[in-house]
């Protein structure tokens, strides 16, 4: 059943997780009218993102769930909760709703038109592109708003109450949010590639992949869905699709698939319902950022928006924070952050878009998520020069990774920039990314990110005083 707050009027909903997606919905239900309790597992002191209640009708609870829990008429699941926490098997086995946030607060937008993103890797830049987009084609119009939030930084929830009726609201969409979402219904979706990720998380690679075909599951012939036709999980979810599927492929597909999107001659060719449009792509390196661009654009030309909009949006499109970044030169070092690269196969796509000689220092390391690192061999063997190994993963980096490159055993961002700038010559890179969690040290990659750029903007500072 999907959510719908008149059928609970009167009565008190649980929030379980207290981050910003749990903050966020909790302050929505009770703009709204009802009593929440927010219940959070780790004590106040313990969470990097612990505001003060002040509204009347909110409680919170720190340091564990209490069964206070159990007599809520429904409870909202933060996203990065295991699916398999104590806490909500037990609220399942009393019978008691489990909701996403993002449904919650879908269910209080008026009616809009709704974009979501999803994928292993690139989902950020490409749900910035679609924005992007969808602001340019509000200006053309020159009427209605466009949003976006979700998985990007923004929780659904503190969007809510700025939503008109009639607005584009585009929504980055993480595994973990679509497991949760049991009636999401996007008018436009694509799902720009799906490698093993979060595996430890789901519990398995179908697991995964039955996250990611949530993306449509509940679309109709009305809505469209673009997908990547060389990704083989991406074409075999497509067979799913109730949606009208919409192709995109940055070299020859197999198989005979019908293209809606490929390249041509350095433009972006976009063919949908018989319409033709060549457009130039955004000003963004590797081929991974051409298939973002296409998906963006069917998703939004699929809609009825105007070539002129997507073309005036690329043209505008500078990169994403913590995503190839360029935080500067020092003594002719290129530093990159690329702090964004949680897992193995996002960092393979940086070296695949950077690497096109020998002149990389890489930094890697992190919290692991259990994948082996093998697949970075060929393409560390081509284009780096010297590893410098961070936090808890790097002696099983090391240990896959030897006779790749030289190592430099770092264990933290600062000696790690401290080894490549003694060594490095100019027209070196020092790419950071990681290719593992941040939680070891940070308290997410944007903190890791961010912490990379102050460094190395001391640096840069130091070489130009």
């Amino acid at each position: 059943m999907a959510f719908d707050i008149r059928n609970y009027g009167g009565k008190t909903a649980c929030v379980l997780g207290c981050g910003k997606s749990g903050v966020e919905s909790a302050r929505l239900l009770a703009a709204r009218g009802m009593r929440v309790l927010v219940s959070e597992e780790k004590k106040r002191a313990e969470l990097k993102y612990a505001p003060e209640f002040s509204h009347p009708l909110i409680e919170a609870e720190f340091g564990g769930h209490t069964d206070r829990i159990f007599s809520c008429a429904f409870a909202v699941k933060s996203p990065g909760l295991f699916p398999q926490a104590a806490a909500l098997r037990k609220l399942r086995a009393s019978k008691i709703p489990v909701f996403s946030e993002m449904e919650v607060a879908l269910s209080f937008l008026p009616e809009c038109e709704i974009f979501a993103v999803t994928g292993t890797n690139g989902k950020t830049t490409a749900t910035a592109l679609v924005d992007g987009i969808l602001r340019e084609e509000v200006r053309l119009r020159g009427c209605g708003a466009a949003y976006a939030g979700g998985n990007i930084g923004v929780p659904l929830s503190a969007l809510a109450g700025k939503v008109k009726r009639g607005d584009f609201v585009t929504l980055e969409v993480s595994s973990y949010q679509l497991e949760d979402s049991a009636f999401l219904r996007p008018d436009s979706a694509c799902v720009l590639n799906v490698t093993p990720d979060h595996l430890d998380h789901h519990g398995g690679m179908e697991n995964y992949l039955a996250a990611k075909r949530k993306i449509f599951a509940q679309q109709d012939s009305g809505g469209i869905c673009a997908f990547n036709a060389l990704d083989e999980n991406c074409v075999k979810l497509s067979r799913d699709c109730p949606s009208k599927p919409l192709f995109f492929a940055s070299a020859k597909a197999p198989g005979g698939i019908a293209l809606n999107a490929w390249l041509d001659g350095g433009k972006l060719v976009f063919e949908i319902d018989g319409a033709r449009h060549s457009i130039t792509p955004p000003n963004l390196p590797g081929l991974h950022n051409m298939e973002n661009a296409m998906a963006a654009g069917l998703m939004t030309l699929g809609r009825g928006v105007s070539a002129g909009a997507v073309l005036s949006a690329f043209a505008a499109f500078k990169s994403v924070e913590h995503r190839l970044e360029d935080c500067g030169t020092i003594n002719g070092v290129r530093c990159i952050n690329d702090s964004k690269a949680t897992n193995v196969d996002s960092t393979l796509v940086a070296l695949k878009a950077l690497g096109a000689q020998k002149n990389i220092w890489l930094i890697l390391g992190g919290l692991g998520k259990g994948a082996p690192y093998a697949p970075l061999k060929p393409y560390i063997e081509k284009s780096v020069k010297t590893i410098l190994t961070i936090g808890a993963e790097a002696p099983k980096i090391e240990a896959e990774l030897a006779g790749a490159a030289q190592f430099i055993p770092c264990g933290t961002l600062d000696k790690a920039l401290a080894e490549c700038l003694a060594s490095a010559k100019a027209g070196d890179i020092l790419l950071f990314s990681p290719a593992c969690a941040s939680f070891d040290q940070f308290t997410d990659f944007e903190h890791r990110g961010r912490y990379f750029k102050e460094i190395a903007a001391r640096k840069l500072q130091k070489t130009t005083i």
